[in-house]
């Protein structure tokens, strides 16, 4: 690892069944840039009860009925994923697991941990995630316009030129 892994920062937004080509790209800036990788899975169906100094935080489900879970527990499996897909000892990877809005929580971790840019994976396509999407908005563009650091977003199922984009199907 580099001696000055320390004061540089990335953040990247992790999820579930994510490409792991945004882990790959993600680790690619964080050598470039001589910076840690800070991963960061937001859940959306938790709340933030308490803040950190550091950005991690205390949440409780949304719905009183589910289980009890440590509030900063990353999935181990989620983990492996991206050590898997970053594949590379010299780059410093640390995990948050966040509660909330994903664009929000994302910008607040950014602000905290003053990192370099944030990187989220383009959605896939299909209309699942389309509607998804249009209930929700972008989180790459509510990032885009909602904070000032640069937002990288790595295209997880690029569409041929000339190919219809999946949402104009």
């Amino acid at each position: 690892m580099a001696e000055n892994q320390g004061a540089r920062r990335i953040l990247v937004g992790v999820t579930y069944g994510q490409s792991d080509v945004v882990l790959r790209h993600a680790a690619r800036f964080a050598r470039t840039f001589d910076a840690a990788l800070v991963c960061a899975h937001v859940d959306p169906g938790r709340y933030v009860v308490e803040e950190l100094p550091d950005g991690t935080v205390a949440s409780l489900p949304l719905d009183p009925d589910l289980p009890e879970l440590k509030d900063t527990d990353f999935d181990q499996g989620l983990v492996a994923q991206v050590r898997t897909a970053v594949a590379d000892d010299s780059i410093e990877l640390s995990f948050r697991e966040l509660a909330g809005d994903v664009a929000y929580a994302l910008t607040r971790l950014a602000d905290i941990l003053d990192v370099e840019m944030i990187i989220v994976g383009s959605r896939r396509g299909g209309v699942r995630a389309g509607l998804k999407q249009f209930l929700t908005g972008s989180v790459a563009a509510h990032l885009a316009h909602r904070q000032p650091r640069p937002v990288v977003v790595i295209p997880v199922a690029p569409v041929a030129e000339g190919k219809p984009l999946p949402w104009e199907e």
